[in-house]
């Protein structure tokens, strides 16, 4: 196995939006707002080579929608998928699986393309099997109020109509992790929106963990700072504490997704409970 970042590009977000109650005077000093209040954020895939398989985790946001959608978001940086897939010798058709942690727009707005020959969208991974599981994607076609500018139909319901839709099982009831592929477990999560998958990959004898939307960056680590997106913030900040509890007795890497400057850290139990050990780039814990 083999694992590659892959950068899709940055975004903005506000800030209060992204701490939830957390003062500004607090959440600031790890993530300084422009003059508008918002923070910059990365779009971080991560690319998986495991003998015929090449696994794409989340794709960002993807380049399909209106200017206007865009405006609201200040995309920036020379980053793309394209791009970034060419620098690693690859091409989107060369993708055997699209892993979809959750299927809000900026992770997974990249799996459709806009097909103007045609005048609709399809997949963007015209090889590739997408996966999510049943009971998020009914919570994704159904949206309730509060996700709905998150879930966009010209996002979801094209995979499913391509017919490359496949399912992740969900674990019984009181299991919250199950193994999915070869050296890959996904821990489910439901207080950011609901079964959010977590994959927890074994890559050269460590555990390395892709934290989507329940750790979008060091300056979540603190169990109260809990985004004004999430669904069920009490419910987040208990999957938090159990996670991070065993990931600092575990001593898990902690891939950020959307963590503009950190790409990877680890965390450390202390008197003020779990908090920052370390953070560095993917290079540093595991070699180019």
């Amino acid at each position: 196995m083999k694992l590659h970042v892959v950068n899709t590009g940055n975004f903005k977000l506000d800030g209060g939006a992204m701490f939830g109650v957390v003062p500004k005077s607090l959440w600031s000093r790890t993530n300084p707002p422009d003059d508008n209040n918002m923070c910059t954020w990365a779009m971080r895939s991560l690319l998986i080579e495991d003998g015929d398989r090449l696994m794409l985790i989340d794709t960002g946001i993807g380049n399909k929608q209106s200017e206007k959608f865009f405006s609201h978001y200040y995309l920036h940086g020379d980053d793309s998928l394209d791009g970034n897939l060419k620098q690693l010798g690859f091409h989107r058709d060369d993708i055997t699986d699209v892993f979809l942690t959750h299927l809000h727009f900026d992770h997974c707005g990249g799996a459709i393309e806009f097909d103007r020959s045609a005048d609709a969208f399809r997949p963007a991974f015209k090889n590739a099997r997408f996966w999510s599981n049943e009971d998020h994607w009914k919570w994704a076609t159904e949206p309730n109020l509060r996700e709905k500018a998150s879930f966009l139909k010209e996002n979801i319901l094209p995979i499913q109509e391509s017919g490359q839709l496949n399912w992740v099982s969900v674990p019984e009831d009181g299991d919250r992790s199950k193994i999915v592929f070869d050296g890959i477990d996904v821990f489910f999560a439901d207080g950011h929106t609901d079964k959010q998958m977590i994959p927890i990959i074994s890559y050269k004898g460590k555990k390395l963990v892709f934290m989507a939307d329940l750790l979008p960056s060091t300056g979540h680590i603190p169990l109260p700072y809990v985004m004004g997106y999430d669904t069920r913030p009490l419910l987040t900040m208990q999957e938090k504490k159990a996670f991070l509890d065993e990931a600092a007795s575990e001593e898990y890497i902690l891939f950020l997704e959307h963590d503009a400057v950190n790409e990877c850290c680890t965390v450390q139990h202390t008197e003020k409970g779990v908090r920052l050990k370390d953070s560095f780039s993917f290079a540093e814990a595991f070699g180019a």
